[in-house]
């Protein structure tokens, strides 16, 4: 089931995780989110195929965690690459 984060006053960006339950890097990049206050919805692609697809076909891996922030790909976990696109 995806979850969602309560929307801040002025945030526009739509932020998404594509995730797996058992995927600590994910765990680290919804954390540093969280402790930003960016809010951002998460997608299981363990369990959502049309996520899962969508994740490959956005960024051509099947790794996660992936941040969809706008158009904007990032791969992995990195906080800097987050803070980068958001600031855009």
């Amino acid at each position: 089931m995806a979850k969602t984060t309560k929307k801040t006053a002025g945030s526009m960006t739509t932020v998404k995780v594509y995730t797996t339950p058992t995927c600590p890097w994910c765990k680290k990049t919804k954390e540093f989110l969280k402790e930003n206050k960016i809010p951002f919805k998460e997608l299981n692609v363990a369990s959502d195929e049309k996520a899962r697809d969508a994740m490959i076909e956005k960024s051509g891996q099947m790794g996660v965690p992936v941040v969809e922030i706008g158009k904007k790909i990032i791969v992995g976990y990195d906080p800097a690459g987050i803070k980068k696109a958001l600031a855009k």
